[in-house]
């Protein structure tokens, strides 16, 4: 039996036990707390006389906006609800809304390319930062001159300071793909107007309306710092799945879309502690989502050792780190970039 028989294999048992039902309401109760959350910690931002109340404000609104995030990443994938104009709403509502990423630059970006093919060159844009850091050996050796040198040398003392504008550049590449898609009529699609009305909304929402009520220059200070904050927020949670060296960056090529190996080579998982899990939103289990993405998240430590074992039988890799470490061997990947591999299927 071949890994992608097995895999059929595994998805069909699943199924039978239960673990494709949508538990909506549970997942819809964890947004509700999640925004909970973030709503606190925005109200007590704006009604800080503090620097150390107004900071804690801030704390309390990335971990929000965190948990937001990471439960709108299950109805990214279509795994919150059986009906499809739930999971898109929802979708709509937690990254264009909330965040003000794009959601259909989301599901094209993420669902569709990095799901096909995790860090393989040319499918998965997550892992290509050129022109600014080298991801991998091939783009060091194939530069020349200062450009050379600052990858070698300088990139990995930047590097902890960009993270800080992953959101923003994210923002960036959503409104452009967005205006792109505008621009062509065969691309243009009527969720394309929805997206677009709701980062409008996100604008209204996140800057016109506080103007009303405090000074311009504090509500858009304000906005940055949250950015920023958030930006940190989506590297700690991301990050430690595909950045590390153990996860390799792989060569460009169609027959390993989609394998099983393709997924498991390329992705860890990573432990956390109860809160830490709360606020990941299952996206510690990577291995299992990666293989399994219809499957909600709140299913992930049930059928982990189902997945490892499968893995095991197989004789794909199946690693787990602790989240601290991830994190480490992110930043190191940046400071030792690993060479691009060919999978030998």
């Amino acid at each position: 039996m071949t890994e992608i028989e097995a895999l059929r294999t595994l998805r069909a048992d699943l199924r039978k036990r239960g673990f494709f039902r949508r538990p909506t309401a549970r997942l819809i109760g964890e947004l509700l707390l999640h925004v909970a959350v973030m709503t606190t910690g925005v109200a007590l931002l704006y009604t800080a006389h503090s620097w150390s109340t107004g900071g804690l404000g801030l704390l309390i609104a990335t971990a929000g906006a965190m948990g937001i995030g990471t439960n709108t990443h299950t109805s990214s994938h279509s795994a919150t609800s059986d009906r499809k104009w739930i999971n898109d709403a929802l979708t709509y509502l937690g990254y264009p809304v909330t965040l003000g990423l794009s959601a259909t630059y989301w599901w094209d970006k993420h669902v569709l390319r990095h799901h096909s093919g995790p860090n393989m060159k040319d499918v998965d844009g997550d892992f290509d930062l050129m022109p600014w850091f080298a991801g991998t050996l091939h783009d060091v050796e194939e530069s020349r001159g200062w450009r050379r040198i600052y990858y070698q040398h300088a990139q990995s003392l930047i590097f902890p300071f960009a993270v800080a504008f992953t959101l923003f550049a994210q923002q960036l590449s959503g409104s452009l793909y967005l205006y792109r898609s505008f621009r062509d009529r065969k691309r243009r699609r009527m969720q394309h107007w929805i997206d677009a009305s709701a980062l409008m909304a996100h604008v209204a929402i996140w800057l016109v309306v506080p103007s009303v009520f405090l000074p311009s220059s504090w509500v858009v200070a304000i906005y940055l710092v949250r950015n920023l904050l958030n930006s940190y927020a989506m590297f700690i949670v991301f990050a430690p799945a595909h950045m590390p060296a153990d996860a390799l960056r792989i060569a460009h090529d169609p027959d390993r879309l989609a394998h099983p190996l393709a997924h498991t080579s390329t992705t860890l998982n990573f432990r956390t502690g109860r809160l830490g899990g709360w606020l990941c939103g299952g996206l510690q289990y990577q291995i299992e989502h990666h293989l399994l993405p219809g499957i909600s998240h709140v299913y992930y430590p049930q059928i982990s050792e189902l997945v490892k074992e499968f893995c095991r039988r197989q004789g794909l890799p199946y690693r787990c780190y602790d989240w601290s470490e991830g994190l480490w061997l992110a930043l190191m990947s940046i400071k030792t970039p690993n060479r691009l591999e060919r999978l030998k299927l």
